[in-house]
Order: C-alpha cells, then sequence, then structure tokens
C-alpha cells in the first residue's frame, strides 16, 4: 500500500547508515526477505513485478524497522456517510 516503509539501520565500519525503501505508488507494497546472508527489500507491484531492490549483507544490518500504513478497519468505513458534522438546525 502506497506509503508502506522500511527502515534499514547499517553498520558502514565507524559510523551508522539508515536506508528507506518507500512503496511510491498506490497499489505497490514493500516485502523483505533474508536469503543466503543477504537481506532484501523490495517494492512490488500489485502483480508481484519488482520495481526496485535493496541489498545489504546480513551480518551489517543493525536494524530493520517495518513501519505499514494505518489501515482502516471495515467497521470504520461503514460508519462513515462522506459528509461533515453539522449542528442540528432548530426547527
Amino acid at each position: 500500500m502506497k506509503g508502506d516503509r522500511v527502515e534499514i539501520v547499517v553498520d558502514a565500519g565507524d559510523t551508522t547508515r539508515t536506508y528507506e525503501v518507500v512503496a511510491s505508488r498506490a497499489g505497490r507494497r514493500v516485502e523483505t526477505a533474508v536469503r543466503r546472508g543477504v537481506v532484501e527489500v523490495s517494492e512490488v507491484t500489485r502483480t508481484g513485478v519488482v520495481v526496485r531492490t535493496a541489498r545489504f549483507m546480513a551480518n551489517r544490518v543493525l536494524a530493520l524497522v517495518e513501519q505499514p500504513v494505518p489501515r482502516e478497519d471495515d467497521t470504520e468505513k461503514a460508519g462513515r456517510s462522506g459528509r461533515p458534522l453539522r449542528d442540528v438546525p432548530e426547527a
């Protein structure tokens, strides 16, 4: 979903570096995978096509923070009428 993001903190010797992968368009999501000592963070479309990938050595990654966009429940959507709240006019 647009706005999903993953922050990666990497040990860069004497300092740390922070990288961010963000789902930049509607319908895209961010997926993470750890394979064979490599951490992969990818932005993926609805159909599963990878748009871009960031790869880091797993032994250098200090933190991997996934920050999804808050999603609305179906109960919240049902209660909304789309109109602003107003005072009840006097008759």
